[in-house]
């Protein structure tokens, strides 16, 4: 039983990393048509709102129990990684957007170092290391940063709130009371919503842009249609089961498999957009989730006293 939970726990975490890939390649047509990428965020955040209203609903004490919580995640893991992640995919690659946004799991071990003041291991700092020299040749600092500066500089913004995402993920995990993180994502999908209405204006957009269609590639593909994969694939099913997956495995072993976004958005770029990565790049981006993989899995278990035996029903330390 407990072999074939973590098997169907891995299947949906490749499931998610798949659906979360298809993002960017489904948002950028619509960008390029005339909507605003802060626009293209609330479309995307209110839609999930809207669908999980139900999950909110249901997990209302939540908001008795963890306002801090729901406001946080909501806040920077919904609202600033979405709004961030866009508004680079705007003026960089897709395949690069996404890469800068993996420095998260780099960035957290840096928190966890020098705000938390926790040991981390040499492995880990060799993996931040590994990371930010890829870093280096994604963006090919030898040629006078040819990529959009302010660009990057929104990618590495969205890998800040990225690693804020496992800080408020990993918040009261093992008390007895956790919070659901259905209810958890339901409420912070409509605190994201609240924040991004305040932000982008929505009342501002270009409504006509989603009656009319979006170039991919070289093909014509109708603006609800891309749209509707956002919302419904690429952000409420990606969300739904990549929380499953965490809690068949791991979240270690869940954010491993999450790394396969980069590279499934990477080809789907490239086959769909026609977008061209150089050779330094792609082995930058592999620097990157490499240093990444490190950097996450590295990070030290919690320490378990000598004289204190572990009881056989105590699950395993998780990290962020």
């Amino acid at each position: 039983m407990q072999a074939s939970g973590k098997n169907a726990g891995l299947g949906l975490a490749l499931v998610s990393a798949c659906a979360f890939g298809g993002s960017g390649v489904a948002a950028k047509p619509l960008i390029e048509a005339g909507l605003d990428p802060l626009h293209m965020v609330w479309l995307r955040v209110a839609g999930a709102a809207l669908v999980l209203s139900p999950l909110a609903w249901r997990h209302r004490a939540l908001v008795r129990r963890k306002p801090l919580l729901l406001a946080g995640f909501g806040l920077v893991a919904v609202a600033g990684v979405q709004a961030f992640y866009f508004a680079s995919l705007s003026r960089i690659p897709v395949g690069v957007a996404l890469l800068l946004e993996y420095l998260g799991p780099a960035l957290l071990l840096g928190y966890i170092r020098f705000v938390q003041r926790k040991p981390v291991t040499r492995a880990a700092a060799a993996g931040a290391a590994v990371a930010v020299v890829g870093l280096a040749c994604v963006v090919e600092i030898w040629a006078g940063l040819r990529l959009d500066l302010f660009g990057v500089l929104l990618g590495l913004a969205a890998a800040c709130c990225q690693a804020f995402y496992f800080v408020f993920a990993d918040q009261g995990a093992d008390a007895e009371d956790a919070p659901d993180p259905l209810g958890v994502i339901a409420h912070g999908m409509i605190v994201g919503t609240l924040v991004m209405t305040v932000i982008a204006r929505p009342w501002q957009m270009d409504w006509q842009v989603l009656g009319g269609d979006a170039a991919m590639g070289d093909l014509r593909v109708p603006a609800l249609a891309l749209l509707g994969w956002v919302v419904l694939v690429a952000t409420v099913f990606a969300y739904l089961t990549g929380v499953v997956s965490v809690r068949k495995l791991s979240p270690q072993v869940a954010g491993v498999v999450a790394c396969l976004e980069a590279v499934v958005a990477t080809v789907l770029a490239w086959v769909l957009l026609g977008e061209q990565l150089s050779g330094p790049q792609v082995l930058g981006g592999a620097l990157v989730l490499g240093g990444a993989f490190i950097a996450q899995s590295s990070r030290p278990a919690p320490a378990v006293a000598v004289d204190a035996p572990l009881p056989v029903q105590d699950r395993e330390p998780t990290s962020a």
